[in-house]
């Protein structure tokens, strides 16, 4: 329990219910702990951690999802050092490397930024000089005018000059793995606000940090030993189907957008409608078990992606795992997944096969996580963290720079904690 000296508010701590126990849920609640509140945790599914958390398969502990962090991730890694986590072994570091099988594609070296960038740019493989130097030009310019685009354009539209070979080997599966968008569809003020915090963000902002463990094991599990550590009450299975009983002391919102929305439908209409029209995308992942050694330079692979071969990342989980067992397991990510389980297993395997060369590869799980991010479109509505008096949002849906990312959660967590924070302190001064 925190001490109450530092609460700051007398002998007693005021209460604080957190509905939701995903990534921004749990940040909340942690943060929430450390300024001096006394919070209860309600998650409805039976373990805690979203859409980022543990599922084991025939004894193997897979995940729902797979995540990669990337280093400007500040807030996320420091959440993870508040409860416990070494980052250092938890996290695989290596600089961003979106080389397909054939060699293609650009590889950061692990130089300080800009010259990083620079040097891959020259050094990549699979693109002319005029390709180099148009992307060269186009990332001075993106830098020059401080990473911003009009609220209404695209990623195609703010790339639309750049060539066929970049916009396939670098700005496509950037956008499609960072929005869950293809470049059509994806918001380029977004877009750049991610570039600007990987690509000019400093030392080691780029880097690619891929989790040594399953996903509950990498933060989740962590954040619930401390919070029972720290007084914190963590109730799972508990579906909360109105918040009239609970609103006599504050409380924050960090359940799905869609949950969040009819919670508050006869609350606050206006902010309930505008979380109910978010649309969300879906992203599928194949968990393939090959029949042959696996021998990868690096745990990860940018793959060829079409509307025949749907996955644009593999991960070499035997690699990345110290568990014997997770030898010659993948883990295929489709992004912006369209079609059903099926016919999306099929086709990574035929991936697996073709690209990969791994003939008798099978599939050993499909996980499909139909609303896995809001549709971070050109223009999107994003409603507020703050909801009414006493009650606030968090989740990667609320309004911010970051689209639907592990940060994005956990920053929204933290600000929501702030918003309630900064509202019982002006409180306490009248």
């Amino acid at each position: 329990m925190a001490r109450l000296e530092d609460a700051g508010i007398g002998t007693v701590l005021k209460k604080l219910t957190v509905v939701g126990a995903g990534w921004a849920g749990l940040a909340a609640a942690v943060h929430a702990v450390q300024q001096g509140w006394q919070v209860r945790l309600l998650e409805a599914a039976p373990q805690v951690g979203g859409r980022a958390r543990r599922v084991m398969h025939q004894g193997l502990p897979l995940d729902n999802g797979q995540h990669i962090l990337i280093g400007a991730y500040r807030e996320t890694l420091q959440m993870m050092r508040a409860v416990g986590i070494d980052t250092d072994q938890h996290l695989w570091r290596l600089p961003l490397n979106l080389r397909r099988p054939d060699g293609r594609g650009l590889q950061l070296p692990a130089w300080p930024a800009p010259w990083n960038m620079l040097a891959a740019i020259m050094l990549a493989k699979g693109w002319g000089w005029r390709d180099k130097l148009s992307l060269g030009g186009h990332a001075l310019r993106w830098r020059l005018n401080h990473f911003q685009a009009p609220p209404d354009m695209s990623v195609a539209m703010l790339c639309r000059d750049l060539p066929a070979a970049v916009m396939s080997l670098l700005i496509e599966p950037l956008c499609v793995s960072a929005l869950n968008l293809p470049p059509a569809q994806a918001s380029a003020q977004v877009f750049l606000r991610v570039m600007q915090d990987a690509l000019a963000g400093g030392a080691g902002s780029s880097d690619m940090l891929i989790p040594r463990t399953d996903l509950s094991s990498l933060w989740p599990d962590a954040a619930v030993h401390w919070l029972a550590q720290h007084g914190a009450d963590v109730e799972t299975g508990c579906h909360v189907q109105s918040l009239d009983a609970w609103l006599t002391d504050p409380v924050v919102l960090a359940c799905p957008a869609w949950e969040a929305a009819r919670l508050t439908a006869g609350i606050e209409p206006t902010w309930s409608a505008q979380a109910h029209a978010l649309t969300h995308t879906a992203i599928t992942t194949v968990y393939v078990k090959a029949n042959q050694p696996l021998d990868w330079q690096s745990p990860v692979m940018a793959l060829h992606s079409d509307a025949h071969a749907p996955a644009q990342f593999a991960f070499d989980k035997g690699q990345l795992s110290p568990n014997p067992e997770m030898q010659g397991v993948l883990a295929m990510v489709v992004s912006a997944s369209t079609h059903d389980r099926q016919t999306t297993t099929e086709a990574v395997l035929w991936q697996a096969k073709h690209q990969l060369g791994l003939g008798q590869a099978s599939a050993l799980l499909t996980v499909v996580e139909k609303r896995a991010a809001f549709a971070c479109e050109p223009g999107v509505r994003r409603p507020s963290a703050w909801v009414r008096q006493g009650l606030v949002a968090c989740g990667d849906y609320i309004d911010g720079p970051y689209p639907a990312t592990l940060e994005g959660a956990v920053q929204s967590g933290l600000h929501a904690v702030t918003l309630l924070s900064h509202k019982r302190m002006g409180e306490n001064k009248a």
